[in-house]
């Protein structure tokens, strides 16, 4: 009976190592549940998140899916702590062992399975939880969680064929989930900690590995003290591990968990305007102009002409990956090197943020603290008013949502006058509230909107990128978004046109108001804020100086407007709805700050625009060279036209309405440019470049019908010229950026286009003077278009 029994087990055991065998075998050759393939292996599908460089080495920021914002780090760029807490802690044999470690396996199974013991310890080695991670969904029960574990052995052990211990190690660490979108040990150690990954120190290190346990149950956000303990256990491993000796741990022991968080938010951080600009055009689709409304004529020229001349648009969709797929930002862990200087970002967010948020917007609260039509003008009417609150609602997220949802006008209108708990912007930071949703609208309206941009002349690099005062609040980019009527901006493509045309700044003109026969029998009659030199004859450099419009409508009556639109589009000025009328020389038209910085480059260029360029190469996650960018170059204008122009716009710096930065700012580097203001003060704009660099900023509200009535502070030399002022401030404050007040404009010796056409007092006159000049140009534009 006894010997039945013995061969019974006997049998017994070896059918079920035979079953095992071939559950194994079948898992092993993929028979059996899933096993990913040798080229899988080899190459794991792990989607790293694509960052953003600038051009001094910054990490500017990522691209990610919100739960994939991984940046792989090579081993030898994590710190020694980092995988001696790993290993202590999770795989203290992980050095002897090829994917499985039997004696903690069999351990876990006996004090775990038989002892019920929960405190045991588990089985899995560091291969076999990357197995896990890379490879297994998560299990829905604890039966399919027992399933998935033999293929995981399976995986471990040919993981630990393919890759060093270094390398599971690396793949490990990039892989873990530490939450708050802090995937990977280097988006970890910059989340919790503010610090690249070979800088973190033993107890940050200890602290990090304590969270592979349970990251939200140990989370030092939540759960400090908690945390803190798990931290001391890992550094109790460590020192059995040896690594640490029993004094060092002790001396870490009672250190408190300091963090310096701060979770990874793309609308966070430096450029954000520009990481967002830069996202949609790489990710771009060839247009069709069915995917266009019919009243996105323009935005579809636009997209079309990038398409086929800009190799940064769409460049994922033109570009494929070995896999013959189209590269994604969001996995596939590229890197972008940008011209961007990130010391001139910060001088230029800098430059925005104090100017228009501490200077112009209390400002502009004051005067609106009685308009009973805030956020709109007090002389627009209160019907008119009313309907552009009622298309903003109706443009709202809230209301399309309700409306998506079926609610009804009436429950709708309700939701929008209820008072409701939320989070708004100011100047100084957000702060907790009570609104209704349609006070928020017209809070927000409230707020004036702005945009700057710098760009290197000889290359084109753009060096500064600001869309706005917040991205978080203000998402609609004033730099390559937006277009805004430009007013007296225009003046120096007109001067340039009569320049090519075989005029001198020294020419002169009559300073007399005329009417003119447009359009075959409509007159026009243009105005000008000053009758200084009435009737005299004035030099063309004057005239540009002091802004006057009656000089500039001599000019265009000489010229031809159709002469003149050709030339904008030379600048690169791609507005299609530009009218060729006699009127267009007071700057009616709508123009981005992107393309009138690149329009304006052409004057210190010798007459050869720069196109603005955002990004000089692309990187794969291995360092290869996937596209370099160079830069790209029009001839606008003669050299000699160019340097005419110089010697015009610099009058306007030196004695016209661009004086302040000489006067007020104390800029005194050779500077050309132009201040602009439209219509009702709805727009103030500066232009501006030095021998090395071209600038613009623009101010206003976010619709033309918000706008400051003072039309001392709303004129482009009070709106915008001081946010260039205060970035050039800083810029050759910084020595390091090279940049310097001395430099001089590339022009030959001999050339003397006129000598000063100033009077002595004029320059005052024109300080005065140039708001009301800059509104009554733009005023005709109203009037006869």
């Amino acid at each position: 009976m006894r010997k039945k029994l013995f061969i019974t087990l006997w049998i017994l055991m070896i059918l079920g190592l035979g079953v095992l065998s071939y559950v194994f075998y079948g898992i092993f050759t993929g028979a059996i549940g899933y096993m990913p393939d040798f080229q899988r292996l080899e190459n794991p599908v792990n989607k790293y998140a694509s960052q953003i460089v600038s051009s001094d080495g910054v990490l500017m920021g990522t691209w990610s899916y919100s739960s994939e914002n991984r940046v792989f780090v090579p081993y030898e760029y994590l710190a020694p702590s980092t995988v001696q807490a790993l290993i202590a802690t999770e795989d203290v044999r992980f050095y002897e062992h090829s994917g499985i470690d039997y004696r903690a396996l069999i351990r876990a199974i006996v004090k775990r399975g038989f002892m019920h013991q929960k405190n045991a310890g588990g089985g899995s080695t560091i291969t076999q939880q990357l197995a896990k991670q890379l490879y297994s969904e998560k299990a829905s029960s604890v039966l399919e969680r027992a399933f998935q574990k033999p293929i995981e052995w399976v995986i471990a052990l040919k993981l630990e064929r393919y890759y060093t211990k270094e390398e599971i190690i690396t793949l490990y660490l990039n892989q873990f989930d530490f939450l708050h979108n802090a995937v990977g040990i280097k988006t970890a150690a910059r989340t919790y900690f503010n610090k690249e990954p070979n800088k973190l120190s033993v107890v940050e290190s200890a602290t990090l590995i304590g969270m592979c346990k349970n990251p939200s149950y140990f989370n030092p956000r939540r759960f400090e003290e908690r945390c803190r303990e798990r931290r001391n256990v890992v550094l109790t491993q460590m020192v059995k591990a040896g690594y640490l000796s029993r004094t060092e741990a002790e001396g870490y022991f009672d250190e408190p968990i300091e963090l310096e968080f701060r979770p990874v938010d793309h609308k966070e951080g430096i450029a954000t305007y520009l990481r967002e600009y830069l996202r949609q055009i790489m990710m771009a689709k060839k247009p069709h102009r069915d995917e266009y409304a019919s009243w996105q004529k323009q935005q579809f020229y636009d997209d079309s002409l990038s398409w086929d001349n800009d190799p940064i648009y769409g460049w994922c969709n033109k570009n494929t990956t070995r896999e013959g797929k189209p590269y994604n930002i969001y996995t596939d862990g590229l890197k972008i090197y940008t011209t961007i200087d990130s010391r001139m970002q910060k001088y230029g967010e800098e430059a925005l943020t104090s100017h228009v948020c501490k200077d112009l917007q209390p400002a502009f609260d004051k005067e609106m603290k009685s308009n009973k039509n805030r956020p709109y003008a007090a002389k627009l009417q209160k019907s008119i008013a009313d309907k552009l609150l009622n298309r903003a609602k109706r443009q709202s997220g809230r209301y399309v949502t309700m409306k998506a949802n079926g609610c009804s006008e009436q429950e709708i209108e309700k939701s929008f006058d209820t008072p409701v708990d939320m989070v708004v912007y100011t100047s100084n930071g957000d702060v907790d509230t009570v609104m209704t949703p349609m006070d928020s609208i017209k809070y927000y309206k409230g707020f004036l909107r702005s945009g700057f941009m710098c760009m290197e002349n000889e290359t084109g690099f753009v060096k500064a990128y600001v869309g706005g005062v917040n991205y978080h609040h203000f998402q609609y980019d004033m730099v390559t978004q937006g277009r805004r009527q430009v007013g007296s901006t225009i003046k120096p493509y007109l001067y340039s046109l009569a320049m090519e045309n075989g005029y001198s700044p020294c020419d002169e003109a009559p300073n007399v108001q005329k009417t003119y026969i447009v359009n075959g029998n409509q007159e026009w009659t243009p105005r000008n804020g000053s009758t200084k030199h009435y009737g005299e004859m004035v030099t063309l450099k004057w005239g540009l100086a002091t802004s006057n419009n009656w000089i500039s409508a001599w000019l265009m009556d000489h010229l031809s407007p159709a002469a003149f639109v050709r030339l904008l589009h030379e600048y690169g000025i791609q507005n299609q709805e530009i009218v060729a009328a006699p009127s267009l020389c007071l700057g009616p038209c709508d123009i981005s700050l992107y393309e009138m910085v690149g329009a304006y480059s052409a004057f210190p260029m010798k007459g050869v625009r720069r196109i603005p360029i955002f990004v000089t190469r692309i990187e794969d996650g291995e360092g290869n060279v996937l596209a370099s960018f160079s830069p790209r170059v029009r001839e606008v204008i003669s050299e000699e036209s160019s340097y005419k122009m110089i010697s015009l716009m610099r009058g306007v710096m030196d004695g016209g309405t661009g004086s302040r930065m000489r006067n007020r700012y104390k800029i005194h580097a050779p500077m050309g440019g132009k201040t602009g203001t439209t219509n009702d003060n709805s727009d103030g704009w500066f232009m501006g470049y030095t021998p090395s660099l071209t600038m613009g900023a623009w101010v206003g509200g976010e619709e033309r019908d918000i706008h400051f009535t003072s039309m001392a502070l709303a004129q482009g030399a009070n709106a915008s010229l001081p946010i260039v002022a205060k970035f050039l401030q800083q810029v050759y404050a910084d020595t390091l950026l090279g940049y310097s007040q001395e430099e001089k404009f590339d022009i030959p010796n001999n050339f003397e286009p006129c000598s000063s056409v100033y009077d002595e007092d004029d320059g005052e006159e024109i300080l005065e003077d140039m708001g009301t000049m800059e509104e009554n140009a733009d005023q005709l534009n109203s009037e006869t278009r």
